[in-house]
């Protein structure tokens, strides 16, 4: 198959105007736009333009040449039609010129003082197709696919219209035009006629370029890796010096530094941090803004600076005020209120005061938390609350160091800067519940909190000054006092918040739970009505707590199940009068209040035990049988009551014959003492001497009275000492309907404690031996064994004058 590419027939001769080139070489087929601006080669355009549109145009040799001569002009060029023109206000022409053929000057005609005239020869080019010229033409375009995917300069379309293009020498010239290489590299090509040497050529170029652009590649990567992160941020440094100065902003009073030296300005530091703050401002100010330093510097002046220097709060020091906010938040709790009122009062005598730490003791929900936003209220500071539950990292309290990655201060300068004074009501929350580990011991950091000869100068790791936290009044909270560490302990006021009674929980519910899950419940007084015997059926049956927690729970569920039904129903009226009421919108009671048994009983004493939710009533039984005087005890009870049972039984065994029991009984019997609900783990001394009363009870077969509960530690010699939790323990029995307590006589001190109306209805025995206490707890006296003096038993004293209820026999 011949293929020809001349248009015209050979050997004709043609004259056409000439028109120079600079750094552009013109292939036929190719649609180039350039502009003219050389007299010269705007008359030869001109001429052009009025004969036909045909021209002549070649590349000059050196493109530096205004007026270039015959020997620097390529003798090969390309006979082109001109398609478009534009002339410029400036005088240039802008062209879009289309090539036709190749043609080579055989003469120039010099025209005088215009442009020249060229004799031209046109080449014509004729091949055969053949496998070999094919194999060509596709390693040329696979080549050129690859050359466009390595530059960047040339688009995908160049790449489209070679593989439309069936005739070599054609594909020869599109690939070459779309090329960028040297001028003469080009020249070379157009001047080519022989198909096959033409895409030899252009494969051979290709593959030079494609390798240049390969190791370019390389080159660029391998120095994009190399680039520093510090080079990037010089250059992003410098570049934003240019666009502030530019803008002339560096000097502005909004830049960075400005800022925060108008901020040092405005804010009391004290001079140790005034001074930290400067030279930190100096350093910031010599780094370049986006280094890590600079990070770091900047976040220790933000810190240093947001954190409330000499900012107080204004203090309301108004007593009957502060009692009434009191006493709108909170029922009861006398003793603390009278304290809070106490330091307002030394706080208008006195005007700097130190900063009290108080400690508030109770079980879970009888309202510690919320007492101290009370307090808050009521002396008109702000409020911040830290949580102490489960901290174990000594940085927790005094922050990290700045030499660690993302360092921060610790929690009491975080909840400073929130409070924004420096004066607040701080509570920290479960300081009971702290613990340590290899990090240190958050318990000894927080002593020179809480010591007020030591927090005027509170340094914290992170901004490394002395910090005064000397104006605060901190309050903390705990459930137990014995997990906090003596040390700690010893810098802290205890006030104990003991469990309320029956009345104090029903006057809560309807004053203050009742009016607050109304409101959020979206219900009106009028919706639900609650009598004082629901609310008791409520507390009694499905509660089991000192606080009132719970009993705001169920109160809660009740008031959406109103609410479904004021909505569901249109009904608008409920009444909570009776217990039938109460069960059914809470179902089956959970909670059976243990109460005394009708009958006196022989082994079973009742005993009063403290616990985290108040007190209760703590059934002890013996038994015995034969044996050989193994002594057996169960309902999971803790080291320390077992011990105590064994005390009880080495009293017994040594003064067996003036109890009425045989001296040799250990070595006939086994003895079996065991406290109810045994999946509670039980503990303490507290129960020793019910134990004792029990196994006596056991040992003489003399019932011991139901009506009688107890509490006291027993020693070998019969002594009975003191015991904690003596509020709670005498509430559990008096909700137990027990009515008669045997207490240690140094407890005495602890009756101010309980309220005068339980006290009316109780009687309150005081006992400093178990001689003492045998004949009030037993149905009858003992009976010394022949031989024996029986000493005369003494009577504890009374402290309510209200008889105890008639026994049941």
């Amino acid at each position: 198959m011949l293929i020809s590419s001349n248009k015209n027939p050979p050997q004709v001769l043609e004259t056409l105007p000439l028109l120079p080139l600079r750094d552009i070489v013109v292939f036929p087929h190719m649609i180039v736009p350039f502009m003219v601006g050389r007299p010269n080669s705007i008359k030869a355009l001109d001429y052009a333009l009025l004969h036909g549109g045909r021209i002549f145009l070649a590349a000059q040799k050196d493109a530096s040449a205004a007026l270039p001569t015959h020997e620097e002009i390529y003798r090969v060029g390309t006979i082109s039609n001109i398609i478009q023109n534009q002339k410029l206000s400036s005088g240039n022409m802008k062209v879009l010129a289309e090539g036709i053929e190749r043609a080579q000057v055989v003469d120039f005609k010099m025209r005088k003082g215009s442009f020249v005239k060229v004799i031209i020869r046109p080449m014509p080019i004729t091949v055969e197709l053949n496998p070999e010229i094919e194999d060509l033409m596709q390693e040329a375009v696979a080549l050129f696919e690859k050359y466009i995917k390595l530059s960047r300069n040339i688009t995908y379309e160049a790449l489209i219209s070679t593989i439309r293009v069936d005739n070599p020498s054609r594909l020869a010239d599109t690939i070459a035009a779309h090329t960028m290489v040297k001028v003469d590299e080009k020249q070379q090509l157009l001047e080519t006629l022989d198909p096959k040497e033409q895409l030899e050529k252009l494969i051979e170029l290709l593959e030079i370029e494609i390798g240049k652009l390969r190791v370019d590649r390389r080159v660029n990567e391998r120095v994009k890796k190399q680039m520093e992160k510090a080079q990037k941020e010089y250059y992003l440094n410098e570049k934003l010096k240019a666009i502030q100065k530019e803008l002339k902003g560096k000097d502005g009073k909004h830049t960075e530094i400005q800022a925060f030296r108008e901020r040092m300005e405005k804010t009391k530091l004290s001079k140790e941090a005034r001074k930290k703050a400067l030279e930190e401002l100096g350093r910031l100010e010599a780094m370049p803004p986006m280094s890590a330093e600079a990070t770091v510097s900047r976040n220790y002046l933000e810190w240093l600076l947001s954190v409330p220097w000499g900012v107080k709060s204004r203090e309301n020091r108004e007593i009957k005020r502060a009692a009434r906010i009191l006493d709108e938040d909170h029922y009861g709790l006398e003793k603390v209120k009278e304290r809070i009122i106490e330091y307002l009062a030394v706080r208008q005598l006195v005007k700097s005061i130190k900063g009290s730490i108080l400690c508030f003791v109770g079980a879970a929900g009888v309202g510690k938390s919320s007492l101290a936003s009370s307090i808050a209220r009521a002396t008109g500071r702000k409020f911040v609350r830290l949580s102490l539950g489960g901290v174990r990292d000594e940085a927790e309290i005094r922050g990290h160091r700045r030499t660690y990655i993302g360092a921060f201060p610790g929690q009491i300068i975080q909840m400073m800067k929130k409070a924004c004074t420096i004066n607040p009501v701080f509570l920290l929350d479960e300081v009971d519940k702290m613990s340590m580990d290899f990090r240190g011991d958050p318990s000894a950091a927080l002593m020179e909190v809480l010591d007020p000869e030591q927090n005027k100068d509170f340094v914290d790791h992170y901004l490394d000054v002395a910090y005064d936290l000397s104006q605060v009044m901190f309050i903390t909270t705990a459930n137990v006092l014995h997990t906090i560490p003596p040390a700690l302990r010893d810098r802290m006021e205890v006030l104990r918040l003991p469990g309320y009674t029956l009345q104090e929980k029903l006057q809560i519910a309807k004053n203050f739970l009742l009016r607050k899950q109304l409101k959020a419940h979206g219900l009106a007084k009028k919706n639900i009505k609650f009598t004082d015997e629901a609310i008791t059926h409520i507390i009694e049956k499905y509660t089991r707590e000192a606080g009132v927690r719970n009993l705001e729970r169920e109160i809660a569920s009740i008031c959406r199940k109103i609410a479904k039904k004021v909505i569901a129903d249109n009904q608008q009226s409920f009444t909570i009068a009776t217990a039938k009421d109460v069960e059914r919108y809470l179902g089956v009671p959970r909670y059976h209040r243990p109460k005394s048994e009708k009958n006196n009983e022989v082994g079973l004493a009742f005993g009063v035990a403290w616990t985290e939710m108040g007190g209760e009533i703590l059934p002890t039984e013996s038994s015995i049988m034969s044996g050989r005087g193994k002594l057996t005890l169960t309902g999971q009870l803790g080291g320390v009551m077992q011990e105590s049972a064994q005390a009880g039984l080495s009293y017994i065994r040594s003064n067996a014959a003036k109890l009425g029991v045989d001296p040799n009984f250990y070595r006939k019997i086994d003895i079996h003492i065991h406290i109810p609900e045994g999946s509670i783990p039980k503990d303490g001394p507290s129960a020793g001497l019910t134990m004792a009363i029990s196994l006596i009870s056991a040992l003489t077969n003399i019932p011991v009275r139901s009506d009688v509960a107890m509490t006291g530690e027993i020693t070998l010699r019969g002594k009975i000492l003191p015991v904690g939790g003596l509020k709670e323990k005498i509430l559990a029995a008096h909700r137990s309907e027990i009515y008669n307590i045997i207490i240690p006589k140094d407890n005495k001190k602890e009756l101010a404690e309980i309220q005068a109306e339980i006290k009316k209805s109780l009687k309150i025995y005081l006992v400093e031996t178990i001689e003492e206490a045998l004949p009030l707890a037993l149905e009858r006296p003992v009976s010394p064994l022949k031989g024996e003096i029986r000493a005369p038993l003494k009577r504890g004293v009374v402290e309510s004058q209200v008889s105890p209820p008639a026994l049941t026999n």
